[in-house]
């Protein structure tokens, strides 16, 4: 029980770097989508999902690769620094290759009009890859809050930037012009619209950058091409399972540009739309990421312990269960949190429950993917990610154009979703033969049914009571599923509570 305390500690401390941070991010969602129109924010958001496709590809499972040789070899400190050798090599060929062909990789992106913006995310990436090994290593050392401390400065300067930059800069050039002329004018001034994110983004990365300078500088570095070499060979399943994985995560807004030829203006302002919609479903991929942080350090630690199968499986169970209650939280009161976001991109509410259901099944997915880890199988895990692509990349083609402009971003949340769910009972089932786990499926499957029948209840009350009361009576569905929790799991403080009021229930 210790270790899950210790997870349950890890994934709070994470999480406040995680999910406070996308919080924070996610309030400059209402200023993009009521500064720029659906097709401009489009193009942030192809972006996005281009780069951190190209994050993976950079990090080409070195993270994980380091925690599992960090936990294995004898030096540690070596296997630290190959780690940062390799990426940082890398990282420094990706930049001179993306500036010499910066103009054919536009036009094969779709924007030939935009490749300054491309550089500006291509180099910001580049400096990720390398700063996520600094990150791992605070990760390896249990420095929690150091990392939560670091991303949420991140967080701090790059939406401090957005806010000087898309807001400041133009109130000042008209009460004070000669305090920032010097270098808005000359780069577009608010002509140069949604190139000012980038600009954010570049100097908070480099900045990060900055701040892990003591975790990068002051070590013996030694480059041990014997340990790299079986690195390489242990993380590059992990690549294509990365790659395809994040292409699959980002294959909606990556594909539908693709899908409608012609129409490259309207297929930008669907990805607008389906991009910021999925704003407000990302709640459960912040929690899923805070999982992710805590989970991989935790589940090579616990391979040592005596009690891991049971830490093991109570660690998928409350997952799950936290998952199902903010996807329950998240739906009940989605009237509020729509106003994130501008009224013209309402029309892609719709993918928010899909997307939330998506996100979670990927979740378990991750969760199950411990077995093929530990086992030394992560050819397993190229399987199922390329699985997961080509059912991804199918859907999409046949989905999007099905339903069309202007809604067509619906079957990519819906080839999401059906993707997801079938690799996670691929693994679940592959998982059963190389690694037996307990899990307590069937006290799962009950929270996903009381989920079910609470998500649906409260839905239904929406035609039949005015707002406040249905957001009343939607507290009161979350407080059941909580109390179901509680007493069955037999939480502290809330189980005990929970017994005496049943039992004055019953003694009335």
């Amino acid at each position: 029980m210790s270790g899950i305390k210790s997870l349950v500690k890890d994934t709070a401390v994470y999480g406040l770097s995680s999910i406070v941070g996308r919080f924070l991010n996610w309030c400059l969602v209402p200023l993009y989508v009521y500064l720029f129109p659906s097709e401009e924010y489009g193009i942030v958001t192809y972006l996005y999902g281009a780069t951190a496709v190209a994050l993976v590809i950079l990090n080409y499972g070195m993270e994980t690769g380091f925690f599992r040789f960090a936990n294995k070899e004898k030096d540690p400190e070596s296997v630290y620094t190959t780690s940062l050798i390799s990426v940082g090599f890398t990282s420094l060929l990706f930049i001179l290759l993306l500036t010499l062909f910066l103009h054919p990789v536009a036009d094969v992106m779709k924007l030939p009009g935009y490749s300054l913006f491309i550089w500006l995310m291509g180099v910001t990436v580049a400096v990720d890859a390398f700063s996520n090994l600094p990150f791992a290593y605070l990760r390896y050392k249990n420095r929690s809050w150091r990392f939560a401390g670091i991303k949420l400065m991140n967080v701090a300067v790059n939406i401090g930037l957005n806010l000087f930059f898309l807001l400041g800069c133009p109130a000042i050039m008209k009460h004070s012009p000669d305090a920032v002329s010097w270098f808005y004018e000359p780069a577009g001034g608010r002509e140069f619209g949604i190139g000012w994110i980038f600009v954010a983004n570049i100097i908070s990365t480099f900045v990060v950058l900055l701040t892990l300078l003591p975790d990068v500088l002051g070590r013996r570095y030694v480059l041990v091409w014997s340990l790299l070499k079986k690195m390489l060979a242990y993380s590059w399943p992990l690549l294509i399972l990365g790659v395809a994985g994040m292409l699959s995560q980002n294959m909606g807004q990556l594909i539908i540009p693709y899908l409608f030829p012609g129409d490259e203006a309207m297929a930008r302002s669907m990805v607008g739309i389906y991009g910021a919609n999925m704003k407000i479903a990302i709640v459960m991929v912040m929690f899923t990421q805070a999982f992710r942080y805590a989970y991989e350090p935790f589940i090579f630690a616990q391979a040592k312990g005596e009690n891991k199968s049971k830490a093991y499986c109570d660690a998928m169970k409350y997952f799950i269960i936290f998952g199902l209650l903010i996807f329950l939280g998240v739906m009940y009161y989605l009237p509020v949190l729509k106003h994130f976001i501008s009224p013209s991109y309402w029309s892609g509410l719709r993918v928010v429950p899909v997307m939330m259901m998506a996100e979670l099944c990927f979740g378990v997915f991750f969760n199950l993917s411990l077995w093929y880890k530990l086992t030394d199988r992560t050819q397993w895990g190229m399987y199922f990610s390329l699985i997961c692509f080509v059912l991804m990349l199918g859907l999409n083609i046949w989905l999007v154009p099905a339903i069309g402009i202007p809604d067509g971003y619906m079957g990519s949340a819906w080839a999401a979703l059906i993707s997801y769910a079938i690799v996670m009972v691929m693994s679940y089932f592959a998982g059963r033969k190389y690694y037996p786990l307990p899990y307590q499926t069937g006290r799962i499957a009950m929270y996903a049914a009381v989920a079910g029948v609470l998500y649906a209840g409260g839905m239904m009350m929406e035609s039949f009571f005015p707002l406040w009361i249905t957001y009343l009576l939607r507290g009161m569905l979350l407080a059941i599923y909580i109390g179901t929790v509680g007493f069955l799991e037999e939480v502290p403080l809330l189980s005990p509570v929970i017994r005496r009021v049943l039992r004055k229930f019953k003694n009335s």
